[in-house]
């Protein structure tokens, strides 16, 4: 049996848009132009969702499980997550299609997908892993269903289940993080936990039109205790000499590079969810996500930042981490349309580091680990605007 829902799921339901989540309706508008259009680089990417095995008809679901174990314990048993995180890519992929094409067979089969797992999945479990799985997995799944929501073949019954397995299994858990932190000092998990368990809450309140959801969720921006708290995500500004733009270190600037690039496509998808409801979060205290983009695309570029030690109890990086540098993520396209193509904004480190990456693929294109899966991607196609 579910858990019990802690917030009515309808509480002020007419604020919220719909689809309001990574995509809305003008964007399907722009991308399906230019697909017919024939015009790159959107075309291209495309291309590269109609490729991935993920995206197919003949996708292969690897859950349901009742449990989703992230991190071995005894107790919980041995990890099964990989099954979830394939198919919530899969489950996007295929409602992307959808939207795009307008051919129905791409959308019974995420419909399949996300109903097989809200018919079993009852908890997650695991080590503390298991709260990365409760964000990442949350968020994911529902940007799914958001662009199903209103799909003929979902019967309402049917979508109702899955927002109450959402909201019972998925929200407890990221509140309960965003609040006690497993029991840790605030600054003892690193960014990307706050970030993805944010998001996942944010995307729950949307998808679920719970005004009081998502507005705790916006206000975890500059409220939250933990890493990612913007001014505790984004800590240290700087002037680039030249540009005399704001560069911002990262809190995990200082532990590795692949953990310090995901934080972006994190917030990315977390200011975004907000701005497309109306809440301008890329825009605080002068662009401060952009801040922190530009210092981060600039080092894994292979050019010099300034650093200053991150020193707390748990932690004594003195210097910034060359692990991981020159990363690969599918992530960079969004900040750069918003920033650049959008405001007009100074975004060129993210700019080159979008250059980098070329077309953006997603779940699937990255490898088989749990890494590749971290971001829903194909931001080439769903966010270049020029």
């Amino acid at each position: 049996m579910r858990l019990s829902l802690l917030i009515p799921l309808a509480t002020m339901a007419a604020a919220l848009t719909h689809p309001g989540m990574l995509h809305t309706t003008a964007d399907f508008m722009r991308i399906k132009a230019k697909i017919n259009a024939q015009s790159e680089p959107w075309l291209t990417g495309y291309t590269k969702l109609t490729s991935n095995s993920h995206a197919q008809t003949s996708y292969a679901m690897q859950g349901p499980v009742a449990t989703v174990i992230r991190g071995t314990n005894a107790a919980a048993g041995s990890e099964n997550y990989r099954k979830l995180y394939n198919d919530a890519a899969a489950a996007y992929q295929l409602a992307l299609r959808w939207m795009i094409s307008g051919d129905p067979a791409f959308a019974d089969k995420a419909v399949q997908i996300l109903d097989a797992w809200a018919g079993m999945l009852t908890a997650i479990d695991g080590t503390s892993d298991k709260f990365l799985a409760s964000g990442l997995y949350g968020y994911q799944l529902a940007n799914a269903a958001e662009l199903l929501r209103d799909y003929d073949g979902w019967p309402a019954a049917s979508f109702d289940a899955f927002k109450e397995m959402m909201v019972g299994v998925f929200y407890p858990m990221n509140v309960r993080f965003l609040d006690e932190h497993n029991g840790n000092p605030w600054y003892h998990y690193r960014a990307n936990w706050d970030l993805c368990n944010m998001a996942s809450a944010l995307s729950i309140g949307i998808l679920t039109d719970n005004q009081m959801m998502y507005d705790a969720a916006v206000d975890r921006f500059t409220t939250t205790t933990g890493t990612g708290n913007i001014n505790h995500f984004i800590w240290q500004m700087y002037n680039e000499e030249g540009s005399g733009k704001h560069l911002g270190q990262n809190e995990e600037s200082g532990r590795d590079q692949g953990h310090a690039t995901l934080d972006f496509a994190l917030i990315g998808a977390y200011a975004l969810m907000a701005y497309n409801q109306g809440n301008d979060l890329f825009a605080y205290n002068s662009s401060q996500i952009l801040a922190g983009a530009e210092y981060t695309a600039k080092y894994n570029l292979n050019f010099t930042v300034p650093y200053t030690p991150h020193v707390v109890p748990d932690y004594n990086e003195t210097v910034i981490s060359a692990n991981g540098r020159g990363t690969i993520r599918p992530e960079w396209e969004l900040i750069y349309a918003h920033y650049s193509s959008l405001k007009g904004q100074n975004a060129s480190w993210t700019g080159q580091m979008r250059d980098l990456v070329g077309v953006e693929g997603g779940g699937g294109d990255y490898g088989g680990n749990s890494g590749g899966y971290d971001q829903l991607g194909f931001g080439t196609l769903m966010y270049r605007l020029e």
